[in-house]
């Protein structure tokens, strides 16, 4: 028991005695790292402040930043390593990542794929950090493109985190791609309105709302002639793009159109419906001069069309009729009732 206690004693002695004399290796090793992580961060800065100022390709000026402080601090722990443990060998290392690459890349495949949408998307820059993109469900301003997914902060102040490989193969719609952008709507008009009357006073009124571009021109197209209006479609161009200024100069412009629209009596209906009623039977139906179905009837005899107060009138008729052969039919009952014996 005792030679048992004796020989941890000397382990443990052995041990603080090896560490004691790699001690000054490891702080020499740890000043090393330190070293290399200050030079990769001074490279990273160094990178985003040359990408910053010649204004194209910061995004991957930032990616590329990142990619050397990463480079130089493994560069440094490889050091570190050597250093702190002299049988070390880096070949070793790279021999081992070499041999597990194949396994790393069916494990990591979907990382590795986010990441190289990331680099192609940063190389050709379709939008940038402050852009405001719509993809699939998801609209936002862009806060930061990194290598494996793209974050964007939503109008109402949430984070969406979307993977670089649906940003490389979906549609992406860039906002701010321009320094201008065209806004629209649509409204109906009677169609007892004048369209050129109509057309006119929409163009006045939007050309009246502040932050409305004068050139390219505002203008008024009709589109379509629906059940119960005519549809125009108002379009105008706003500068600068951002989401709160499109807001802002679509609410200024539906105002002054109602409002200019309302003072000359240009009318703005509801949506209505007609309901025809007709009598269709085996020997009326598809005879257009004996059935009405909401269109003309052709040469001949055309029946009347039918309404609905039409229809409560005949149908009280037709009660008061019934109502009074009841009545008058209970006198003569009575009257042989009486006469029998």
């Amino acid at each position: 028991m005792n030679l048992d206690m004796t020989d941890a004693l000397i382990a443990v002695q052995d041990m603080l005695n090896g560490f004691i004399e790699r001690l000054p290796y490891i702080v020499v090793a740890l000043l090393v790292f330190a070293l290399f992580y200050l030079a990769g961060r001074t490279v990273r800065h160094g990178i985003r402040r040359f990408s910053a100022r010649r204004h194209r390709h910061r995004n991957l000026g930032l990616v590329l930043g990142r990619l050397a402080q990463a480079l130089i601090i493994f560069v440094g722990t490889l050091v570190a390593l050597v250093i702190v443990l002299p049988s070390f060998r880096p070949g070793q290392l790279v021999q081992l990542l070499g041999i597990g690459s194949v396994a790393i890349g069916f494990a990591f495949r979907d990382i590795l794929q986010n990441f190289m949408a990331g680099i192609l998307l940063l190389l050709h820059e379709p939008f940038r950090i402050g852009d405001q993109i719509r993809v699939a469900a998801f609209e936002g301003v862009v806060e930061d493109i990194q290598t494996r997914a793209t974050m964007i902060r939503t109008y109402d102040g949430r984070r969406i985190v979307i993977p670089n490989a649906k940003l490389f193969t979906d549609a992406v719609i860039v906002n701010t791609a321009y320094a201008q952008r065209r806004l629209e709507y649509e409204l109906g008009i009677g169609y007892g309105d004048d369209i050129e009357d109509a057309k006119a006073l929409m163009l006045q009124a939007v050309q009246e709302v502040p932050g409305v571009l004068a050139e390219p021109a505002p203008d008024v197209l009709v589109v379509g002639l629906a059940g119960s209006a005519i549809k125009l479609r108002v379009r105008w161009w706003i500068e600068p793009p951002r989401q709160a200024d499109a807001l802002d100069a679509q609410d200024q412009v539906l105002a002054a159109i109602r409002r200019a629209l309302g003072e000359h009596g240009i009318d703005l209906p509801f949506e209505t419906r007609v309901l025809l009623f007709h009598d269709q039977t085996e020997s009326s139906d598809g005879d257009r001069r004996r059935q009405r179905e909401g269109w003309p009837a052709g040469p001949g005899e055309a029946p009347h069309a039918r309404t609905i107060a039409g229809a409560i009138q005949q149908l009280a008729q037709a009660v008061a009729r019934s109502g009074s052969n009841a009545g008058g039919a209970q006198p003569d009952r009575r009257r042989n009732a009486d006469e029998q014996p």
